[in-house]
């Protein structure tokens, strides 16, 4: 039979050959990019954030924290697994002091801290470390601070700020009182809770640095007559009998910005993705701390010899807003020391900041008013902290200043910063 004809075989161009190879490439490449995006969680593949992927760029991450009551969110969100939901590890890593907190930030040996807004603003500006451009993240608490006085004072007649003034002005001597950062939060509390009550810090009595933990057993061999600094220390002195609580930091300025998630402004540059994973996660853990059934679950777990190493009652009472002064005094404090507060207590305000700045200058460590709002732009992290929020589902305000009265009356909004810092009496 003859054969049928055969259609002629062609071979392909060029053009025709490169198209398929360029189909099964790009192909290749989509399927691989699939499949890794796969392995992200859910939470981060929410949006795609830095050159088409948001996955976190270093996904071990180093925190450093300080023995205190408000380390609960860092710790929390390793603990419970909130990082992992952002495709993060977690390591929070105990430190001894804030000038180590400061140095490991500045070297990189940490990648991030739980730590001081001060000491950050510090930093920026060049005192109390060497200058290094920083970040602020997201404020981690509002209150939960105290200043107290030992117990020999009280034997004085001595139960609050008017009291203390009067002793001072009536017995001058070397009155010593310990902060625990020179441009710390605890430092700025001390500081302007002595000014109002017309209190020279600089003049009239002397001021030491003292690390945290460290702070009862100072005043227990009678090397301070008062402190300022963050729980579970101000309740650890009314327990073991050797002080009280002459002020909460809410007494002072309700609402107060305290401690933050702080780290290095390049670190920020070269890992956003993991940043912005770190944010969501401790946003996650805050949220969680908040729910005060889960209160003294938090309690307990920081009481534990890794973190805070104190007894879980030392650190229960006050997380749960149950006070007691030491001197006959209880309540229940409404402005106890919240995590979340339905985002209010997270967002880097601009505004709080620049109150830092305006203490620092207030007080003589800057010599020159800086530029307070171009600073604080430059430092807080508010994109990143917005990018965050939205895959948390955190309430993000209107306005990146706020505005706040504190214990002395003066309102403090972030118009005027330069009149404000000048406008105390009381200055250096």
């Amino acid at each position: 039979m003859p054969t049928p004809d055969l259609p002629p075989v062609v071979s392909p161009t060029p053009e025709v050959d490169n198209s398929k190879r360029d189909f099964f490439k790009k192909t290749a490449t989509l399927s691989a990019a699939a499949a890794l995006m796969a392995l992200v969680p859910p939470g981060v593949r929410s949006g795609a954030w830095a050159a088409g992927s948001d996955a976190p760029e270093k996904t071990d991450v180093k925190i450093g924290f300080i023995p205190l009551t408000d380390c609960a969110s860092i710790v929390m969100a390793s603990v419970k697994g909130f990082d992992k939901k952002y495709g993060i590890t977690i390591t929070p890593s105990k430190e001894a002091s804030w000038a180590g907190v400061r140095d490991k930030l500045s070297n990189g040996e940490l990648d991030a801290a739980h730590v001081l807004y001060g000491l950050i603003y510090g930093l920026q500006l060049g005192v109390g470390g060497t200058k290094k451009d920083m970040a602020v993240l997201m404020n981690l608490n509002h209150n939960g601070q105290a200043i107290t006085l030992n117990n020999q004072l009280k034997a004085k007649g001595v139960t609050d700020g008017a009291g203390l003034a009067k002793l001072v002005k009536a017995e001058p001597k070397e009155w010593t009182f310990a902060q625990t950062f020179p441009t710390g939060t605890h430092a700025m509390w001390l500081y302007y809770w002595m000014a109002t009550y017309g209190i020279d810090p600089f003049k009239e009595v002397k001021v030491i640095t003292v690390p945290p933990p460290q702070m009862v057993a100072n005043m227990r061999v009678d090397k301070m007559d008062g402190y300022c600094v963050g729980e579970p220390w101000n309740a650890r002195a009314i327990h073991d009998k050797i002080g009280f609580t002459a002020a909460t930091s809410q007494d002072i300025w309700t609402d107060h910005p305290e401690k933050v998630l702080g780290t290095t402004l390049e670190f920020v540059q070269r890992y956003p993705n993991t940043t912005r994973a770190m944010i969501a996660a401790i946003l996650d853990a805050s949220k969680y701390i908040d729910t005060m059934t889960n209160r003294s679950e938090t309690a307990r777990i920081i009481s534990g010899k890794a973190y805070v190493n104190t007894d879980f009652d030392v650190i229960e009472d006050r997380m749960l807003g149950q006070y007691d002064n030491g001197i006959g005094k209880k309540w229940q404090d409404a402005n106890y020391m919240k995590f979340f507060n339905d985002g209010k207590v997270n967002f880097p305000y601009l505004s709080d900041g620049m109150w830092f700045l305006t203490q620092h200058k207030r007080w003589g460590l800057l010599k020159e008013h800086p530029d307070y709002l171009a600073v604080a732009k430059s430092v807080n992290q508010i994109k990143l902290y917005k990018e965050a929020a939205t895959m948390t589902k955190t309430p993000i305000p209107k306005s990146e200043m706020r505005t706040s009265k504190l214990i002395d009356g003066v309102v403090w909004d972030g118009k005027n910063p330069k009149a404000y810092a000048d406008g105390f009496k009381i200055k250096a």
